[in-house]
């Protein structure tokens, strides 16, 4: 008797072709040329007798050792030795007096940090634009040119919640580490494995993380009351491992087998691997968890996550309460621009400056404190021997974090004037005195946490990078405008939620990186010239916009068509400003009813007066939180709601 899965049958077999006389004998070998003497060349002459030369019997070897079937995997270093040669032959190279072989070409176009030269020469040009040139924070998205869609889940999915839940195969224990989004990532795979292997969630335990050093709970930074009750029809989820459960483990969770999980599993591997042993032991643990299951996955596995992601996952009440605070503020501030401003998720942290390797203003002081950092995070990593580190090849590539004083000048090239208010989502700027400067310069009206809050409300917030990223996260969620500079889980996660709430546009911008190494490197450039290439910037990154998930995207990131449907053009007539404040005295709230019982949501859409009592009830939108008792009441009570740090390893924020 087998346990209960989603998928089926917990003991899935795969056909196994049977083996046969022709799989186990060794293919022919290719034929060998054969090599004769004919005694007769011509026409009944003899012909003289050819000696071969040195360079004839080595072509005759190398021709005959290519033509076997082997013999490529041997020539293949020969190649690869002589490619290397010429190539090391076409540099210039001068040994230095202690033997080391030093670069002497020029640097090639892109490698080198000249933003300050270039800044240098186009600010007077971006201060005439700036006093006569609209802004264009107004006109940024072009709505027409794309579908449309909303936030739905997949009707037989809706329908299919059961009022009692099948008895349970066991229970099912997880680790989520890293940061905030790498932590909500691993909590909604978690709920699509549970509901796969019809198993109980423990809800999810935080690892310490030794770089953001945050020990926060599951409850400290969600809500975790409302996330157990929003999947409770799909998936059970308790607190703690019952005690009789514990009780086989001699009262330590340590002792419950923790199951190596590979990266990117497959349901398969799991129905084949895991729900086994759950069903043997009756509690598993997978620790880590990130990123333990694949992207590409059945429809009823993708709608658990989307249920997870964007519809059970808030924050906790004085996350919300003070992100509430904070937006409000943020849309008054920006009343000469309708309420809309843009965040940049700035990714200019020291961490992140060491950990890339790159160089800016090449100094000895600046070499001295990356190489500290680095020793400090990573302990070595960057000193193995053998390890060849060329910055030049990392900007040129477009792996640089982009200084604040870069981002300002894409962003007024773009025709965002110097009226445009900008929150800029980032931990600790390195040298922020000097690099943030320039950003002020071209934008007096930023605005940071801790410009926005004062410092007795952040208080609680101080040494828990995770709950400061969600005050960030919020900010950014429903700015008109998002910037991301770097990548990471943050911005992945954020273009996604954008989309779930702005018909499917993310409403982002995504710089080319490589396209600004050159310009940034081009002290010469002409201010119309830079100008129209930040604005095809701007251009492909609406048409972006819209993308679609692919076969192995992720659904976090791509929300359609997993998470949403599409709509017909004329029924968002009245929704293209979905985001718009005016003077900071109304607010559009969009509120989602029906939740999934009826089978999807139902967009509605209501101004609500900005003095009226107001409460954050998640981070996923104004009203996204799926709780249905709440609605906007005019004037009345209108209730609304809506890491940046580093993501060294490719997998963190």
């Amino acid at each position: 008797m087998h346990g209960y899965s989603r998928l089926g049958s917990g003991r899935a077999s795969l056909p196994v072709s049977p083996p046969t006389q022709s799989s186990t004998l060794s293919p022919p070998s290719s034929p060998r040329l054969r090599h004769y003497r004919n005694k007769n060349t011509g026409f009944g002459t003899r012909g003289p007798k050819l000696q071969p030369s040195f360079w004839g019997w080595l072509a005759y070897i190398v021709l005959s050792t290519v033509l076997r079937r082997r013999g490529v995997l041997l020539f293949a270093p020969f190649l690869y030795i002589s490619g290397m040669l010429m190539y090391m032959g076409s540099l210039r190279f001068e040994a230095s007096t202690l033997g080391v072989v030093v670069d002497q070409s020029p640097p090639r176009p892109g490698s080198t940090y000249r933003s300050p030269q270039v800044f240098e020469k186009l600010w007077p040009f971006m201060q005439l634009d700036g006093n006569r040139s609209s802004n264009a924070l107004k006109m940024t998205w072009h709505s027409k040119s794309r579908q449309s869609w909303k936030p739905c889940l997949n009707r037989s999915f809706a329908q299919a919640g059961f009022s009692e839940l099948p008895r349970s195969n066991g229970f099912l224990i997880i680790e989520a580490n890293g940061g905030l989004n790498q932590q909500r990532l691993s909590i909604c795979d978690a709920v699509a494995v549970a509901g796969l292997l019809n198993a109980t969630l423990v809800t999810p335990m935080f690892h310490l993380n030794s770089v953001w050093l945050d020990s926060s709970k599951f409850g400290d930074i969600f809500d975790e009351e409302f996330f157990i009750s929003a999947i409770g029809n799909h998936v059970k989820v308790i607190k703690e491992v019952p005690e009789d459960i514990l009780q086989r483990f001699d009262n330590n969770i340590s002792n419950i087998v923790n199951l190596r999980v590979k990266a990117w599993s497959s349901p398969m591997y799991y129905l084949q691997k895991v729900l086994p042993k759950l069903l043997q032991m009756g509690a598993v643990r997978i620790a880590p968890f990130s990123n333990r299951l694949a992207h590409a996955v059945p429809s009823s596995i993708q709608d658990l996550r989307c249920l997870a992601n964007y519809d059970a996952l808030r924050f906790s009440e004085h996350i919300r309460a003070l992100a509430e605070s904070m937006v409000d503020r943020m849309v008054k501030n920006s009343s000469i621009s309708g309420g809309k401003y843009i965040s940049v998720h700035l990714r200019f942290e020291t961490d992140m400056v060491a950990f890339s390797c790159c160089t800016y203003d090449g100094s000895a002081e600046e070499k001295l404190e990356m190489d500290i950092a680095r020793e400090k995070g990573w302990r070595g990593k960057f000193n193995k021997t053998g390890r060849i580190i060329k910055p030049g090849a990392i900007r040129m590539n477009g792996k640089c974090p982009l200084t604040p004083l870069e981002v300002g000048m894409m962003l007024r090239g773009m025709g965002f004037n110097n009226n445009t208010p900008v929150y800029v989502a980032a931990g600790k700027i390195y040298k922020a005195e000097k690099y943030m400067a320039p950003l002020r310069q071209m934008f007096p009206r930023l605005e940071m946490k801790e410009t926005l809050a004062s410092p007795d409300e952040l208080a609680p917030f101080q040494g828990h990078s995770s709950r400061l990223a969600a005050l960030d996260y919020t900010l950014c969620l429903h700015s008109e405008v998002f910037v991301t500079t770097q990548g990471g889980n943050f911005p992945h996660f954020l273009m996604g939620h954008r989309r779930y709430l702005y018909g499917g546009h993310a409403k982002t911008i995504k710089p080319d990186k490589r396209k600004l190494a050159l310009l940034f490197d081009s002290p010469n450039i002409r201010w119309e010239n830079f100008k129209r290439q930040m604005q095809e910037m701007l251009r492909h990154s609406d048409l972006k916009g819209s993308e679609v998930r692919k076969p192995n995207s992720s659904l976090y990131t791509f929300p359609m068509p997993d998470c949403m449907c599409k709509i017909e053009r004329g029924t968002l007539e009245d929704q293209k400003s979905s985001h718009e404040h005016s003077r900071g005295h109304q607010l559009l709230q969009q509120t989602y009813m029906g939740s999934n019982h009826d089978g999807g949501y139902i967009q509605e859409w209501r101004p609500c007066c900005a003095d009226s009592k107001k409460q954050y009830n998640g981070v996923d939108g104004f009203g996204i939180d799926g709780d249905h008792d709440e609605f906007c009441g005019g004037c009345d009570n209108g209730e609304h709601h809506s890491s940046t740090f580093w993501d060294c390893f490719g997998d963190e924020e």
